[in-house]
């Protein structure tokens, strides 16, 4: 492991100064980071599978280079309003009154989908995971000191935050950009609520609950629930403090949800929540976002079984991590069954580099040793560039070239340099990547490596006894289904293409 945070010049792309920085933490080697989770109303789709990985390689990679970190990441199970109207009924309620459950029923069901599945997809737990419905006091408090300020005020029982008179002192809208004055034009007839509030950009920072809305609790305007935005400046202060170093989250959460955050941590405590924000973009299909609200989103569960209608097979676990890496974190990513099939026969030829390596006899004398050191620091200076995990990849496929090329004899690894390969594919493919064959796969390729030491020994036979008819046929009938061999000075090799 990396012990010299100093050795990597680690840069991030800062979405609130759209630049690419170098990453320098407040109180080094310890690092804050907080993330945007999951509403816990219904199973994870792919969207929410991009997000959970872009911040496990985050989490995985500062934590390589040495660094200590604290992954605090949310459940929101409380507060969520759709479409941040400030109106209606929480997510979480409407889906208890549908199925007759509570709705801390419903929210600990979906919690418990959301890691089984995040889970499968090897994204590890963070550090702490605070509940938005366990930190109510917390809220309260945060929306006291608000009001305190004077950029916020209490009506009927509802406490809104004021955005003009905020932004006569902070400028509203650094992170998303938005002019306020534009803003205020587009969402003015939007606002169901706009009668209640001083103006339409005015956001809840607590609501009063009507008669029949289940999820309720005292403070001192009114039986109620916190707004959407309130639970993250509470959280990630009561758990990193302010300022602390990362907030990263989907860039859907952009505006309003981070503006808001900036604006309640600068209205609360003087400064702004962090020093990097970092954004993941969005998954695609057909060029429009996946989503619950857009249903064209399609679950985890529907991926790895292969029972929707848009999928022609089942994936597994792994491959959908694959697909996710293949692409920059802040670049779309354009779903399709054609880029999933790529990805599942991408995956396969990478952890072949494992077994492929078992192969390789140890040679004398070294021709890759250059090679392999060079390989290490590009794999290295791709992390370093914004967790450039595409051209990780494509660093690695290099090693496996080389790899299946020495199998066949065309290149020499000692034993020290298979050594150094190996730790390679340790490093960046199973640590860094979090790329694992799949649970029963060891014994899979295990068992196929049996059969084919089997296969080529009769081949092996048939060709000392000049029955190369046979020979040919072997070879033939295992390159139809995806596997070639190689012949070389020292027997036959073999890849799964």
């Amino acid at each position: 492991m990396e012990t010299n945070i100093r050795k990597h010049n680690l840069c991030v792309t800062n979405t609130i100064t759209r630049k690419k920085e170098v990453f320098e933490p407040l109180h080094a080697p310890l690092v804050g980071m907080y993330v945007c989770g999951p509403t816990v109303y219904g199973d994870p789709h792919l969207g929410h599978a991009r997000s959970a990985v872009t911040f496990d390689i985050v989490f995985r990679y500062l934590g390589h280079l040495g660094y200590k970190v604290r992954y605090v990441r949310n459940i929101t199970d409380v507060g969520h309003l759709e479409h941040d109207a400030d109106q209606g009924e929480d997510k979480i309620a409407k889906k208890a009154r549908l199925e007759q459950l509570e709705p801390m029923e419903v929210a600990q069901h979906y919690t418990n989908r959301y890691h089984f599945f995040m889970d499968k997809m090897g994204v590890e737990r963070p550090s702490i995971e605070p509940l938005a419905s366990g930190h109510i006091i917390e809220q309260i408090e945060l929306i006291k000191k608000i009001l305190e300020t004077g950029m916020a005020y209490e009506i009927n029982g509802s406490v809104y935050f004021d955005v003009m008179e905020y932004n006569r002192r902070f400028p509203y809208g650094k992170l998303s950009g938005r002019v306020l004055e534009e803003l205020m034009a587009t969402t003015r007839d939007n606002l169901a609520s706009q009668d209640e509030k001083r103006n339409a950009a005015d956001f809840a920072l607590w609501k009063k609950a009507q008669p029949e809305h289940i999820m309720r609790w005292p403070s001192p305007w009114s039986d109620g629930f916190p707004g959407w935005h309130t639970e993250c400046t509470a959280m990630s202060q009561k758990y990193l403090g302010m300022p602390f170093d990362i907030h990263g989250g989907g860039m859907d959460l952009m505006f309003p949800h981070h503006e808001a955050e900036i604006a309640q941590s600068n209205a609360a405590f003087g400064k702004e929540p962090c020093r990097y924000w970092l954004h993941n973009n969005m998954i695609t299909v057909n060029g429009k976002k996946m989503g619950k609200s857009l249903g064209n989103f399609i679950t985890l569960e529907e991926f790895f079984t292969g029972k929707h209608e848009a999928l022609q097979q089942a994936y597994e676990p792994m491959t959908i991590r694959f697909f996710i890496l293949q692409a920059h974190y802040r670049s779309t990513l354009d779903f399709s069954n054609e880029a999933l099939i790529s990805a599942e026969k991408g995956l396969q030829r990478l952890l072949q580099m494992k077994t492929a390596l078992d192969r390789v006899k140890p040679a004398t004398t070294s021709g890759v040793r250059d090679f392999l050191s060079d390989i290490r620091n590009k794999c290295y200076a791709a992390m370093d560039d914004d967790f450039n995990t595409p051209v990780l990849i494509s660093h690695l496929f290099d090693v496996l070239k080389t790899v299946n090329a020495s199998a066949d004899n065309k290149s020499e690894f000692t034993a020290e340099d298979i050594a150094v390969a190996k730790n390679l594919y340790e490093v960046f493919v199973e640590r860094i990547l979090g790329l694992q064959t799949q649970a029963g796969g060891d014994k899979s390729a295990d068992r196929l490596t049996g059969v084919m030491d089997i296969v080529l020994d009769i081949r092996a036979k048939a060709k000392a006894a000049k029955d190369f008819a046979t020979s040919d046929l072997i070879r033939d009938e295992l390159k139809k289904i995806g596997i070639s061999v190689m012949d070389g000075k020292e027997g036959a090799a073999w890849t799964v293409e």
